[in-house]
């Protein structure tokens, strides 16, 4: 499973899970920055990645779109880079089994 972070996560959680989720990147290393989020949706679809992210506009698109790719929505309001590592952590064998649900496109984390 690789991870593509979004711009409202921290670009360090990539080192921080590289462990668990190899290959993942961060918008900015894919020069995803200030990209519109339809065109970090089509990155992520085409290079098959799940994105992962803090911003309810994903939640929206996976709505609309389904997947892939498919999107882990972050419910949290202000934490830190380790907190969110922690989630993710904890939550990995859910993650796996969400990534491998051909059904499931959307999965909520707190």
């Amino acid at each position: 499973m690789r991870l593509l972070f979004d711009q409202n996560l921290s670009h360090r959680l990539t080192r921080a899970l590289n462990d668990l989720f190899p290959d993942s990147l961060h918008v900015r290393d894919a020069s995803l920055a200030f990209a519109d989020d339809t065109v970090v949706w089509e990155y992520a679809k085409s290079n098959s990645f799940t994105i992962v992210s803090k911003d309810s506009d994903f939640r929206q698109l996976s709505f609309a779109l389904g997947h892939p790719p498919k999107i882990v929505w972050i419910r949290r309001g202000n934490c830190t880079t380790s907190e969110i590592a922690s989630i993710l952590r904890v939550q990995y064998e859910e993650l796996i089994a969400f990534s491998r649900d051909e059904e499931g496109s959307f999965l909520a984390l707190s």
